[in-house]
């Protein structure tokens, strides 16, 4: 009947790739261009293959969204998760999972309001995190002897930078090339700040002790790459002191906050990077003037100084006249005392005084040498190894008491606690109800295991399990307390222990 009943029917019968296939052609033919505005949501990054997927989303509902790996790199904006925009594209079906999606050619920020919202809320968690605090700003060298330029090399602020630097102070530029707007732009200028850093003190190429970070100005759309999140922090952390100067004066973005000094343009930054040479010059001259005077007007004072204090001073007649009195005074008292005679007496009456001492020192050295060898012997007498190896027998004795008592503790424990449990594992087989099944008796048990006790309990057509000494078996009663009882031999045989045949 089903088959006559299907065969009747006039609707068109499809296969699951024809009607998803139709649905395709339907959605794309009446959706092949539109724009969606909405908040990204779910936004993880471009995949391994380079596509990205994420969606668009507003109050009351969800559109999935793919951009391919070719659109990908055209994009002017790097997509962000919560930010809101306006995606161009054509809506299509994906019939692996009965969905629809966009597939976007193009992206933009939904209005400037949606991009400063951003920006404001990405300075407020970077300022939260202390990378714009004033603590942590570096100084800049007052001369530095190479600078990096991160810029783009063809554009006039690299040439307004060079020139600037070279009527100011000649001297090492290094430029590393970069894209100063698009998709690219934050990453390139990151890496060349890392890069930069990266550069040692003692390779080919020079380190830099300042770097200029600059771009012309533009709209914020145009100055976007310098807001990116990984600049900021690779600024931030960038060991070189860095200038910024993107855009104009009213401009800023975020990298201004996070380096360690703001220009306001690229010619500023150069003014600040570098002093005048001819301005240095000119001071460095005046010093040496002013030093040069300074030192012929010290010279002066000190050489009229040791003129009035030679003035000051007597002559050297003066003063050796009381020395060389003294000295003939004592010369003429040395010829009455001193003779040979006299001081071959004092050397003799010396050398006796020192012999003398000399003897005692050597009486009292050996006289303490004899006392210390007397102790030292005494000493050694009261120390003899005997009694250490008398006391050492007899902890070993009584150590080998207690090793032989802890053996025959240990024993008697053990024989008491064997004879415990071969007492309560025979008084387990004892009291088992498996001796009981053992003796031929049966276990019967109700379908949810309860054990049953009486045959009043059993309804006819209960299932019943029995259990026996060597295993179980089902089965189905078919009779019970629902049906009359049957005469009394029948009914005695039936509740005989170990037969159960008439519950059968």
């Amino acid at each position: 009947m089903s088959d006559t009943s299907e065969s009747r029917s006039n609707a068109t019968e499809y296969t699951v790739s024809e009607i998803s296939g139709a649905l395709k052609r339907t959605v794309e033919d009446a959706f092949g261009n539109v724009r969606v505005r909405g908040e990204i949501s779910g936004y993880r990054g471009p995949h391994s293959s380079g596509h990205a997927y994420f969606a668009l989303k507003d109050d009351r509902a969800r559109l999935d969204a793919v951009v391919w790996k070719t659109t990908m790199s055209r994009l002017k904006f790097r997509p962000e998760e919560g930010m809101e925009v306006i995606a161009t594209g054509r809506l299509t079906t994906y019939p692996g999972k009965s969905n629809y999606q966009i597939v976007i050619d193009n992206l933009e920020p939904a209005g400037a309001g949606a991009l400063m919202a951003l920006l404001e809320e990405r300075k407020r968690r970077l300022q939260a995190e202390g990378l714009f605090d004033a603590g942590r700003k570096r100084r800049l060298p007052f001369m530095p002897s190479v600078i990096g330029v991160v810029t783009s090399p063809t554009g006039s602020v690299i040439r307004d930078i060079i020139h600037r630097i070279k009527d100011r102070f000649p001297l090492h530029v290094l430029v590393w090339p970069v894209r100063v707007q698009g998709e690219t732009a934050g990453t390139e200028v990151t890496g060349a700040v890392n890069g930069f850093n990266a550069l040692t003190r003692d390779g080919a190429i020079p380190h830099p002790d300042v770097l200029i970070v600059a771009r012309g100005g533009g709209s914020l759309e145009d100055l976007w790459g310098f807001n990116d999140e990984s600049l900021a922090r690779a600024v931030a952390a960038s060991r070189i002191p860095v200038i910024s100067a993107v855009g104009h004066e009213t401009d800023w973005t975020l990298i201004d906050f996070a380096a360690d000094m703001r220009a306001p343009t690229p010619t500023g930054a150069a003014e600040m990077a570098v002093p005048v040479k001819a301005d240095l010059e000119a001071t460095l001259a005046s010093l040496g003037a002013r030093l040069k005077a300074a030192a012929s007007r010290n010279f002066e004072r000190k050489r009229q100084a040791v003129r009035a204090a030679a003035r000051a001073l007597p002559s050297p007649d003066q003063l050796l006249a009381l020395p060389r009195r003294r000295f003939d005074e004592a010369t003429r008292l040395e010829r009455r005392r001193l003779t040979p005679a006299t001081l071959s007496r004092r050397i003799n009456e010396a050398r006796t005084l020192t012999g003398r001492d000399l003897a005692r020192a050597k009486a009292a050295f050996f006289a303490i040498v004899r006392e210390r060898r007397a102790r030292f012997k005494r000493t050694a007498a009261r120390l003899s190894p005997a009694p250490i190896a008398r006391r050492q027998k007899v902890q070993a004795d009584a150590l080998t008491g207690l090793t032989r008592r802890q053996d025959h503790a240990i024993a008697r424990r053990l024989d008491r606690l064997r004879a415990s449990l071969t007492q309560a594992d025979r008084l387990l087989s004892t009291l088992s109800h498996k001796a009981v099944l053992a003796r031929g008796f049966a276990l019967v048990k109700d379908a949810e295991g309860a054990v049953i006790k009486l045959a009043a309990d059993v309804a006819p057509g209960a299932a019943l399990s029995l259990e026996f000494a060597d295993g179980s078996a089902d089965a189905i009663a078919t009779s019970g307390a629902a049906r009359p009882k049957a005469p009394a031999k029948p009914a005695a045989k039936t509740r005989e222990p170990g037969n159960q045949g008439s519950l059968f």
